[in-house]
């Protein structure tokens, strides 16, 4: 997953808050990386109100 590519929330690992959640099934933008616990890489994406977030590589499909 690279910078500037659009992806769909397609799963969420965790509980959230009402936010996050609402995202299930929407396209953002990649705009950055997040170093998690240690284990792993994050994933900033963007959505077209401007809402910021990260989700788990896992949790995101690229969107042709």
């Amino acid at each position: 997953m690279e910078v500037g590519q659009k992806v769909r929330v397609c799963r969420i690992r965790d509980r959230v808050n009402g936010d996050i959640a609402q995202k299930l099934g929407q396209v953002g933008t990649i705009h950055g990386y997040k170093m998690t616990d240690g284990s792993g890489v994050g994933v900033r994406v963007t959505f077209e109100d401007r809402f910021q977030t990260w989700f788990f590589e896992d949790e995101l499909e690229p969107v042709q």
